[in-house]
């Protein structure tokens, strides 16, 4: 027991006498956070607190291999489990002070948690079984992937959360008490004294960090903290093999983890963005455009949190089906606080799903047109060739219109036009584009003008102008020097030819006054 309280006090005792030293150093470095659009506080404030976190457990942690005592004793069996566990989150706290510094990439990030993590799996502390009551699962080979993508949740979930001051710092508070109960609970002493030195650290560090915050953690300490409380956890659940191991930290968890798998699904479906691109649409940015002060958003999450660490405590009480009700029970009630703050967009998201399938089969129609068509104008020779093969390119791709104008040397100018009716869906809209293109083997530029119908996204009409752009980038029309005047020729009902225009060069304003290559929406 006087290890267990020397670590926790010990870490507390470092953090809190050694952060002021820290922050006057960060800010004579410039070792900022800045200001910004989606950040909520108003003036530069030293990012550095995750290094006081990281030194302060480390240096509390470390030297309890050397105590010559039961959980000395206990360290050093398990002493290479625990050396790669910090090695990992040491290579953790490095990429987020870099990141802090440089805005490193999301991917050398990500690799970065997945190599520690898998190098923690190697050491045995995997998530291999999973028992309740009578029952019990063996995950096998499974047992890598499943621990990899656990680690990386919690380590990523706390990343998003630390947005408000106290927030991430108090919730994983939480969850470190609440893994050192169970540790303490079923007879893992070093897990303990991990988590105990973690706390500690995270006590001194919110004395810093609460509104209005002195210090704010930075990425490097975010990422430290998930990876020690996602590798913990893990380590904790393989002594156990128990659902408790895992259900415990993920009730405790239960707003970083579901929020960072909302954030996936809006970043990812529905805004159609990078799953690591910033923005304001996590739980916390919705309790404060609702009206709540800093303190008391991260008051709430603070009861949302002890509340899923309560019922997974409860687990340890009561077994088999109960155990089961009160884990259905917590997930229940987290969902419901995130849908009560308008976080769950459950009709967005299905409407993102149906609006994504209809774009990526359009996208998919307009490849294999696209291709056709280069085939088709590659072999074109003349300009009854070449219009032939377009007019058939538009109408697979249900453009209403096409014209091309080709002025020519020693003979009067070349006009085309062809048209269809509308489809049956379109919804009366129209994308105009206009592009002048040289000849192929001429100084003269060719005008070519298309109407696209709007069939329901503007987005699908833009790709069919870009694919249209595409193919005249590559197979302009050929020169019509030689070619004797047409009379323009048109789809039945055959509407009136276009009109004759001036020859323009590049650059020139249609009689509309449009810039040629603009497109239009009618």
């Amino acid at each position: 027991m006087r290890t267990y309280i020397c670590v926790y006090f010990g870490a507390a005792v470092t953090v809190t006498f050694g952060m002021p030293l820290l922050t006057r150093m960060a800010r004579a470095l410039g070792l900022l956070d800045e200001p910004g659009v989606r950040k909520v506080h108003r003036a530069p404030i030293p990012r550095v607190g995750g290094l006081a976190i990281a030194v302060a457990t480390l240096l509390w942690v470390i030297p309890v291999l050397l105590v010559d005592n039961g959980v000395g004793e206990a360290f050093r069996r398990i002493q290479v489990e625990i050396l790669v566990l910090l090695a990992g989150a040491t290579a953790m706290l490095l990429v987020g002070f870099f990141d802090d510094l440089w805005s490193l990439p999301a991917g050398l990030k990500l690799v970065t948690i997945v190599g520690t993590s898998m190098a923690l799996c190697a050491t045995g502390a995997r998530i291999q079984h999973l028992a309740l009551g009578n029952v019990a699962l063996d995950l096998g080979w499974v047992s890598w992937p499943v621990t990899v993508a656990w680690i990386c949740t919690i380590t990523v979930g706390i990343n998003f959360i630390d947005g408000l001051d106290g927030l991430a710092g108090g919730v994983a508070a939480i969850v470190c008490a609440s893994i050192a109960f169970f540790a303490f609970w079923t007879g893992q002493v070093v897990m303990v004294v991990l988590m105990l030195g973690l706390l500690g650290a995270l006590t001194g560090f919110l004395f810093f960090n609460v509104h209005p915050a002195k210090v704010f953690m930075g990425d490097c300490g975010s990422m430290f903290l998930g990876y020690m409380i996602g590798a913990g956890s893990v380590a904790c659940q393989a002594k156990s093999a128990t659902l408790v191991g895992l259900a415990l930290p993920a009730l405790a968890l239960g707003v970083p983890l579901m929020d960072t798998m909302l954030t996936m699904i809006r970043r990812g479906i529905i805004d159609r963005r990078s799953v690591f691109a910033a923005e304001r649409g996590h739980l916390h940015h919705r309790l404060l455009d609702r009206g709540l002060e800093q303190r008391g958003a991260v008051l709430v999450i603070y009861t949302v949190s002890a509340a899923g660490a309560a019922v997974g405590l409860s687990m340890l009480v009561y077994r088999g089906g109960v155990s089961l009700l009160l884990l259905g029970a917590g997930v229940l009630g987290l969902f419901l606080v995130f849908s009560l703050c308008g976080a769950t967009r459950f009709r967005e998201t299905l409407a993102a799903i149906r609006r994504n399938r209809t774009l990526a089969g359009r996208i998919k129609t307009g490849k294999s047109v696209f291709e056709t068509a280069q085939l088709r104008l590659r072999e074109s020779r003349t300009l009854d060739d070449w219009w032939q093969g377009l007019c058939e390119f538009g109408s697979k791709l249900e453009f209403l219109r096409l014209a091309v104008h080709v002025p020519g040397r020693a003979e009067p100018d070349i006009t085309r036009e062809w048209t269809q009716p509308p489809p049956a869906d379109a919804s009366g809209r129209t994308l105009q584009v206009i592009i002048h293109v040289p000849l192929r083997s001429a100084g003269e530029a060719a005008r070519i003008e298309a109407d696209i119908s709007v069939d329901g996204f503007l987005e699908s009409s833009g790709h069919r102008s870009a694919l249209l752009g595409r193919i005249i980038d590559e197979f302009p029309p050929p020169a019509a020097a030689a070619e004797r005047p047409r009379v323009a020729e048109q789809s039945e009902p055959e509407p009136a030819a276009l009109p004759r225009r001036n020859r323009r060069g590049r650059g020139s304003k249609d009689a509309g006054g449009r810039e040629p290559g603009l497109g239009t929406l009618h």
